[in-house]
């Protein structure tokens, strides 16, 4: 009490203004019924020596310098953390979490911090070298160039002195261009003795295309799309034995392209890019004419032949080969080849949107050749087991140590690789160095972070499906969400977001957050409006992206996002993908376009290692289900004259709509302080996206068991193209195989729906037998 006097009494000497219309407030104050003891009883002795007007002004003065006392102790305590960041509003921010600091483990540092803490750190300039050192050579799995590259991403982790870094090794069989045998394209004269051998690069192949030789007739597909397969059966010409010539794009990958033409009966394929599709002018920052384009055509992710469990021992495993590998040779061929081609057929015309801009070419799709002359192709690829190298380095969470927030991206490449593995291993590393710094700044991550260095992406994502088939059983329990960087930069201008939709809000958060790279003083959010909405920046999930496997195969919400332009980026998986096209492509803005799409991605990291309760948007697949119902609504009719009730998904699906709102509901109205309530609610939320995963067909024959995003006869696709075929085609609808797919999927969407109920106490279903 006396220090308290003694700073009172100093507190006295300041000036203070007399306010002669306080005097009864204060005369109230002083003559209240307290203790004459203490502080009182002095006050009380001041106001009988110096009368009322002087105590009450001292009254007056103290309560002040109490008051600004308190403040300022709590302003050293607390950093100032009352006050806006970014120049968003304390609604924004509250509305976002930024104004209640995560409890426990030492986190005392409010998302608007760490915000500006995330983006002071973050550089362009490591970003960009990184591109550059990474892509200066080809560097596929294997080789010495890529083990030396493996080398430094482990030296680089290893410097941050994060928590845990560590190699893990496999062994998965590849696929490489024979070192003798080259592959080889002719034309062939009506008595069968080649006429002209056409010259390819012996570098350019596609890995896992079947192997050996086939002669046939050419037939031009477009871009190999299962509507441009269906023109041509509609119109009379058969692909049956013959070489099929299609483009590259079309948002079909060539080994989507590839096994609908083994589908169809063809013998073999050939993929070019068109100019239409990728420039060709050199001189514009295009392809040369003679440049192919590579890509796997294995219909599949990971080692083929240890489909669905892990390629860690082969010696244990009986080789099991995946039904997504063709048996038909394919080539890539550059456009000059398909010119030379395509400009020979004679046979009808082709549609005017298959027109592309080859010199000399009047789009017609064969399968004769004017010439008489038919084509010869044969592939000498060898499988070859390759011992692959994941790279991993994590900062553990100091609540939630066993949840983990997973960022990874693709190391090799077949050729430079800036864009398909420079880029990404650039913009991972840094992160990693900035959030390693951010945790010696004061940064307590409740949840784990894992940074992962993938090997054989060229393959198929190999290297990271793998992994994920070693951990299968508990991933669900403990990857929150995953992030791929592949491929994050091919321009700056349209962001692009392959995502589950249960992190949309993340998202949608984190673009108002972050400035767009080429418009300075807009927001990503606020340039996608301009646009046309931000709505289109969201995209699904496909099949080569590197997010794909852990949705599809491993039921983990994950995001791939990507800046484009307009114009696409011609030279991926070619020899040309340098950084120093890249950076010409961006005008110079590699690394500050790089340092975006990380700003983004932490973003959304902050929010899932800050948060109390996971940010996932658990009733996102609602919607989905109920678009799929009202086009199942449409058949009731036709469904009904064949004895088939659509009730029972129109059940699952309200009982699953209701399950999620509930639970969402239930959190918004809990108290999200308390370490028990998060824990309940964020085990439920971890498992929202596994719930889609069908437990009634086999991870081996059928990989990809996701009912939304998966691939096979059990998904929501699959049943919706069958469905169709009621108006388009009934003599090729399948009751008994309709009725397979429907009940598979309803089962998957009511699992869901009781496993978001929680107890079983609390779940009430009711089963109508339909015959």
């Amino acid at each position: 009490m006396d220090a308290i006097r003694t700073r009172l009494t100093q507190s006295s000497l300041v000036g203070v203004v007399e306010d002669e219309d306080e005097d009864e407030l204060e005369m109230s104050f002083v003559t209240s019924d307290e203790e004459e003891e203490g502080p009182s009883g002095e006050i009380t002795a001041l106001v009988r020596r110096h009368g009322y007007q002087r105590a009450g002004l001292f009254l007056c003065v103290c309560v002040v310098v109490i008051f600004t006392t308190a403040f300022l102790l709590a302003y050293a305590v607390f950093g100032g953390r009352c006050s806006l960041v970014g120049g968003q509003g304390a609604e924004e921010e509250e509305q976002r979490g930024g104004t209640k600091p995560p409890g426990g483990g030492g986190a005392g540092l409010y998302l608007g911090e760490l915000r500006l803490m995330m983006r002071r750190l973050l550089q362009d300039e490591d970003i960009h070298k990184t591109v550059s050192r990474v892509s200066r050579t080809n560097h596929p799995p294997g080789s010495s160039d890529g083990t030396s590259l493996a080398s430094e991403v482990l030296r680089r982790f290893r410097l941050l002195q994060m928590d845990h870094t560590w190699t893990e090794s496999l062994y998965a069989t590849l696929q490489f261009p024979h070192r003798s045998q080259r592959s080889s394209l002719w034309l062939v004269d009506s008595a069968g003795l080649i006429s002209e051998q056409i010259p390819l690069n012996p570098s350019d192949y596609c890995p896992y295309s079947g192997t050996g030789s086939t002669t046939g007739g050419v037939v031009y597909a477009n871009y190999g799309r299962p509507e441009d397969f269906n023109w041509l059966e509609s119109t009379g010409v058969s692909v049956v034995g013959c070489v099929v010539v299609m483009r590259v794009g079309g948002e079909v990958s060539y080994a989507e392209k590839v096994w609908l033409a083994e589908r169809s009966g063809a013998g073999g394929a050939l993929i070019y890019p068109d100019p239409a599709d990728l420039p060709q002018d050199p001189r514009r920052l295009g392809l040369n004419t003679h440049t192919a384009v590579s890509e796997h055509v294995h219909l599949g992710s990971g080692d083929p032949f240890t489909p669905g469990f892990p390629s860690f021992n082969h010696t244990q495993f009986p080789p099991v080969q995946s039904s997504g590998l063709p048996l038909i040779p394919v080539l890539p061929i550059t456009a000059s080849v398909a010119a030379k081609l395509l400009s020979q057929l004679s046979g009808a015309s082709c549609p005017r949107s298959w027109r592309g801009r080859l010199p000399y070419v009047h789009c017609v799709v064969g399968p004769e050749f004017s010439s008489g002359h038919t084509v010869a192709m044969s592939v000498h690829n060898v499988m070859m087991p390759v011992l692959l190298n994941n790279i991993f380095s994590s900062l553990e969470g100091r609540v939630e140590p066993d949840h983990y927030i997973i960022l990874g991206a693709q190391r090799d490449s077949l050729g430079p690789g800036a864009v398909t593995s420079g880029v990404g291993t650039a913009v991972l590393l840094e992160l990693a160095r900035t959030f390693s710094a951010m945790v010696k700044n004061g940064f307590s991550p409740r949840r784990s972070l894992l940074f992962v260095s993938w090997d054989a992406g060229d393959f198929g994502n190999v290297g990271a499906t793998e992994w994920l088939e070693g951990y299968l059983s508990m991933l669900h329990l403990k990857a929150v969400a995953y992030f791929s960087l592949d491929q994050a930069v091919m321009g700056d201008d349209v962001l692009s977001a392959y995502t589950s939709p249960l992190l949309v809000d993340l998202l949608d958060a984190a673009i108002r957050q972050v400035e767009h790279p080429k418009h300075a003083g807009q927001s990503v959010y606020s340039q996608a409006e301009r646009e046309g909405g931000s709505w289109r920046i969201i995209k699904p999930l496909y099949l080569n992206s590197g997010a794909y496997s852990f949705t599809a195969f491993a039921g983990v919400p994950a995001m791939e996002l990507r800046f484009t332009e307009e114009r696409a980026y011609p030279f991926i998986n070619t020899p040309l993908d340098s950084a120093a096209r890249l950076q010409e492509v961006l005008g110079g803005r590699l690394g500050f376009t790089g340092r975006s799409i990380g700003e983004l991605v932490g973003e959304m990291v902050l929010r899932l290692a800050h948060d109390h309760i996971l940010p996932l948007r658990i009733t996102s697949y609602a919607r989905t289900v109920l678009q799929f119902s009202a086009q199942l609504n449409k058949h009731s009719a036709e469904l009904q004259s064949r004895g088939l009730s659509p009730q029972w998904v129109f059940s699952a699906r309200g009982d699953y709509s209701r399950a999620a709102e509930t639970l969402q509901r239930a959190i918004d109205y809990s108290d999200l302080h308390d370490p028990t309530a998060a824990a309940f609610y964020n085990s439920r939320i971890m498992r929202v996206e596994y719930y889609f995963l069908s437990q009634y067909v086999s991870v081996v024959e059928t990989p990809f068991r996701h009912v939304i995003h998966g691939r096979g006869d059990h998904t929501l696709s699959a049943l919706s193209e069958h469905l169709g075929l009621l108006t388009s085609d009934p003599e090729r609808f399948d009751e008994k195989r309709f009725r397979r797919q429907l009940a598979f999927f309803t089962w998957t969407l009511q699992g869901a729906a009781n496993a978001l109920n929680g107890d079983v106490w609390s779940i009430h279903n009711t089963h109508t037998s339909t015959h």
